[in-house]
Parts: C-alpha cells; structure tokens; sequence
C-alpha cells in the first residue's frame, strides 16, 4: 500500500473541482476504463504529493505540467518528486499542457504504450 497524507486530503478534493483545461481535456480520455479497462483517480494523494491522473494496477503517474514547471525551481522539484515516487515502484509520465491541447493522440499513445 502506497504511503497517505491525511492532510492532503481537502487539497485534492479542491483540486478535482477545479481541474484545468488541459486536465479536463486528458481526464476525458482515461475516465470511465477507456484505456484498455484500466481505472484512473484524478489528483490523487501519493506520500506527501497529489498526482494529477494515478494509475493502481500500472502502477503509474501522470503528471501535466503548466508554466511553472519549466523554472529552475519548477524542474528541481518535479525531479525531486519523480525520484520519490519512482522509489515507491511507480513509473512517472510527465506531458507539457501543450501536448495535450496540440498532441493529444500521441500522449494517449504514449499512456497506451505503458498499460
């Protein structure tokens, strides 16, 4: 079983309700078991991080980075939390919220690729 912060817990409740554009556009294709009968959770509390889009049976995050990822201090601490999440047996998928508006169909097939 994968650690749980508490505390995380309203903080992801918000963030479901407040998704972004992109997540929504992403969100779209993997609810319901779309992606070869596989469930997804959205902002989904992992330790002491939520992951946008979790994936139990793959074993898989995705991640959806905005702006704000592509500072120093945004790569730093993404690199941070990659590390800690790989070192709970996860596998990290990280796309630009461009390549959701622009490339949607390769990131899917990239997700595909990794069930």
């Amino acid at each position: 079983m994968l650690p749980y912060d508490n505390r995380l817990k309203p903080l992801s409740q918000q963030l479901r309700r407040d998704m972004t554009d992109a997540e929504n556009k992403l969100w779209s294709r993997l609810r319901r078991k779309q992606m070869k009968g596989y469930q997804f959770y959205r902002q989904k509390v992992i330790g002491r991080f939520i992951a946008d889009f979790y994936c139990p049976k793959a074993s898989l995050v995705i991640e959806l980075d905005g702006g704000q990822h592509y500072t120093e201090l945004g790569q730093k601490k993404d690199s941070l939390r990659d590390s800690e999440l790989v070192g709970l047996g996860l596998q990290v998928l990280r796309f630009s919220d461009r390549d959701i508006f622009a490339n949607m169909e390769a990131v899917v097939e990239k997700i595909w690729s990794c069930l």
